[in-house]
């Protein structure tokens, strides 16, 4: 999968489904209302109608909740809006959104925003700065809805005059202008200051200041139509959106190869001959932004030993797990915790030099047996009286994720640890991997601009809870007060050198705690089809992440599509 996602924002990133699966309901009932298939007019006179083609493992549950870390990649950017856009494609560079303008002061200590006039709700109500100061209040009343831990830093927040809100930080805290600026969608304080309960609020038809309204939802599709009176005049060009549930990634794969879907966002087996080839309006481009880790649940043992996490690294086959499981298509990961081809110059030297974490089967043995593991008849190792047999979580409809595990699981067994590979629906693996009910689960974060939001996603003891309880990140539930004060150290200076420092002494961390075990590089899944629309991200104009589930990044792609 993966996205979703960050958050840390959780993304939703949609993967492979189960090879060989057919849809729940054909696309001629999911695709009938309102607007025809994609790239056909919408019978309104209202131009083209985009279809959204991506397997994501269930049916729609219609809720749009933005802080809902399992379905908020649904309305965040296209119908909530941040205050600024932040792309991490391109060296952090910023887009005024809701605000129009924002300055550091109290040596980085205070942000202060400047919100746009003008704008209004899709009910006609006008949005005003205090919905901005209402949303940073309903995030600190109900901490599982803060899913960055942004009230983690802050001390407090304050309305100045009628357009500004100043944010003040406990310390100075410059990385988080990212998840308070990018990754916090605004909601209207007349709607949600009537909700009883916004943790488990579904928020069926979201009020929002984005280009798109839900017109309608059902568990087959959803339909988004413009905003009438969306505060950018002209946009969005694209005025109905389809976003079909498919169940299973072959019908949606199907879809895309032949046109009648345009966008998708999964990885595809054999892409040049399946989908490049088969029409020269097909086009991928896939960037590498995070890792696809194995999170190691430190709250359960053995794996609270760091040494049998370092001998379950070596026994990891990284190498085929990215040549076999995901064709070739994602690069194997690195202990060390950065996406390299993204962020080169973050890399430590001395960090790499001491990573050895290449396959290698008796350095695994060594370690277990340093421990006093010993095989049992089955080649299995017993430590502590007990067979070294784990399970890994994963969702059974990423046809990638579950060919990479079985590879891992092979490569691990020669080392004499068995893996069980547990593929399950999303519902169930989501709820497992957020409250911990796992050893070991699969898994992609979302990342952000900068190695550093990954880093913290993984690390930062913050954003992780107890067994039990919905986690926002860290769902392996690492806690280690020497990274946590690094982290905590990135966030106070704005001085570049001294931030890859920090990061480089993460990457230490990395090699030895082995919190988690990065297996492949997560790609930014993205198919295009050129034939009805323009204004795609290419790979010479990287505007946005452009895969659909990257929130709020996928609002920026819809704004900048258009007909033909």
């Amino acid at each position: 999968m993966t996205r979703t996602t960050l958050r840390s924002r959780i993304r939703r990133p949609v993967r492979a489904a189960k090879l060989g699966g057919v849809a729940t309901v054909t696309l001629a009932a999911l695709l009938t209302g309102a607007c025809g298939p994609g790239g056909q007019s919408d019978g309104a006179g209202h131009g083209e109608a985009l279809t959204v083609a991506n397997a994501n493992g269930g049916l729609w549950t219609c809720s749009f909740n933005p802080f809902n870390g399992s379905v908020n990649f649904l309305s965040e950017g296209n119908v909530y809006e941040p205050l600024v856009f932040v792309n991490a494609l391109h060296n952090e560079q910023t887009t005024p959104w809701l605000a129009t303008k924002w300055a550091w002061s109290n040596e980085n200590k205070t942000l202060t925003f400047t919100i746009r006039d003008g704008v209004k709700w899709s009910d006609g109500k006008p949005m005003t700065a205090a919905d901005v100061l209402f949303t940073l209040q309903l995030i600190k009343s109900h901490p599982a809805l803060d899913l960055n831990s942004i009230w983690s830093v802050l001390h407090g927040v304050r309305q100045v005059g009628a357009h500004q809100i100043a944010v003040d930080f406990k310390t100075a805290a410059v990385p988080y202008f990212y998840y308070i600026a990018d990754q916090l969608p605004i909601v209207p304080a007349h709607i949600w200051s009537t909700v009883a309960d916004p943790v488990s609020f579904k928020d069926e038809q979201p009020v929002g200041t984005g280009a798109y309204e839900v017109n309608p939802c059902s568990p087959q599709n959803i339909t988004y139509t413009a905003n009438k009176t969306y505060w950018q005049p002209g946009l969005p060009k694209v005025t109905t959106v389809k976003y079909p549930a498919f169940t299973s990634n072959d019908p949606a794969n199907t879809y895309l190869a032949t046109g009648q879907a345009q966008w998708g966002s999964q990885f595809i087996p054999n892409i040049d001959k399946f989908y490049s080839r088969r029409s020269s309006d097909n086009h991928t481009w896939s960037p590498p932004i995070t890792q696809v880790a194995l999170f190691l649940n430190q709250k359960v043992a053995p794996l609270d030993n760091p040494v049998v996490r370092r001998a379950l690294a070596y026994a990891t086959d990284r190498h085929n797990a990215s040549a076999i499981g995901e064709g070739g298509q994602e690069a194997p990961g690195h202990q060390l915790g950065v996406v390299q081809e993204t962020f080169p110059d973050w890399v430590d030297q001395g960090a790499k030099a001491a990573d050895d974490f290449t396959y290698n089967p008796a350095k695994a043995r060594q370690l277990l047996e340093s421990l006093g593991a010993r095989k049992g008849p089955d080649g299995i190792y017993v430590l502590n009286g007990k067979r070294l047999s784990f399970t890994v979580i994963n969702p059974g409809g990423y046809g990638d994720w579950v060919a990479t595990l079985q590879v891992v699981a092979q490569g691990m067994k020669a080392a004499g640890i068995q893996l069980t590979v547990d593929n399950l629906s999303e519902d169930d693996w989501t709820s497992k991997l957020f409250n911990g009910q796992y050893q070991i689960g699969y898994y992609g974060e979302g990342g952000g601009p900068a190695p550093y939001y990954e880093m913290r996603q993984w690390l930062y003891s913050a954003n992780s809870a107890p067994l039990g309880k919905p986690a926002a990140s860290n769902f392996e539930r690492y806690s280690n007060p020497e990274a946590d004060k690094l982290l905590d150290a990135y966030a106070a200076t704005s001085d570049l050198a001294e931030q890859r420092k920090i990061i480089g002494r993460l990457q230490h961390i990395m090699l030895t705690d082995v919190p988690v075990i990065p297996v492949t590089e997560s790609a930014a899944w993205y198919q295009y089809n050129t034939k009805h629309f323009s204004g795609w991200v290419t790979a010479q104009n990287r505007y946005a992440i452009p895969s659909v589930w990257q929130s709020p990044d996928w609002g920026q792609v819809l704004l900048h599509l258009q007909p033909k």
